[in-house]
């Protein structure tokens, strides 16, 4: 009877979620109402505020959930990929398909990038997903043999996080067809960004590296 119980609340609470992706998508997320996401769900309000105390409830249950189905795809390309361009390509890639059909809802949460809001990316919040996904990064830099200064290499994973973030932030506001511009700054900058990573690890370039981890330091605030 337990598990019968279970059984039903999952299946309720996963039409409530998928309601509310319909809602957003439709009615945009700021003027979506829980009242509506109920409604779309076929369930009483109340239902809906048991299963989700609020929208944001919803948003941090849809960026748990599109890295879950992520995670096999990403494990796949870490092991079979040789490269780090390829580890990348694919890691950033796997993103853009896995959002492409809420791109317009990313649109509408990229305006809570402010840090002290639940819903950044950067918050307190979102913390354990931005470490899950910083992770991957992390794996790729790792397998793939990158040599790098000591200074500088544990930034890395979290450089290429925001390296990642940026595209995305490009992406969402592409209005070319098909986000071909988007395709093109990934392709362009990726090259530049290897090549930098590459010419890092040159001796001759060893007197930067004390001012370069110094600065990263005082970015991340461990300086």
């Amino acid at each position: 009877m337990a598990r019968k119980v279970t059984l039903k609340s999952e299946a309720t609470r996963a039409r409530i979620f998928e309601a509310a992706l319909r809602v957003f998508r439709e009615r945009g997320f700021h003027a979506a109402t829980m009242r509506e996401i109920a409604a779309e769900a076929g369930v009483a309000l109340g239902a809906a505020y048991y299963y989700f105390d609020s929208k944001n409830a919803i948003v941090m249950a849809f960026y748990e959930q599109a890295q879950q189905k992520m995670l096999p795809e990403l494990e796949r390309t870490l092991a079979s990929s040789r490269t780090l361009e390829s580890r990348l390509r694919a890691i950033i890639q796997q993103k853009f398909e896995t959002f492409a059909p809420n791109r317009a809802l990313l649109g509408a949460l990229s305006a809570h990038i402010d840090p002290d809001h639940p819903l950044s990316p950067f918050s307190a919040a979102t913390a354990g997903i931005r470490d899950r996904d910083t992770a991957f990064f992390e794996r790729a830099i790792g397998e793939s043999g990158v040599r790098l200064p000591p200074s500088i290499l544990p930034y890395l994973p979290r450089l290429l996080w925001l390296y990642q973030m940026g595209l995305m932030l490009f992406w969402v506001y592409d209005k070319s067809a098909r986000q071909a511009r988007t395709a093109l700054l990934f392709d362009k900058t990726l090259a530049m960004m290897l090549l930098l990573i590459k010419l890092a690890g040159v001796p001759l370039l060893r007197p930067l590296y004390r001012p370069a981890g110094e600065l990263l330091k005082a970015i991340y605030g461990e300086g």
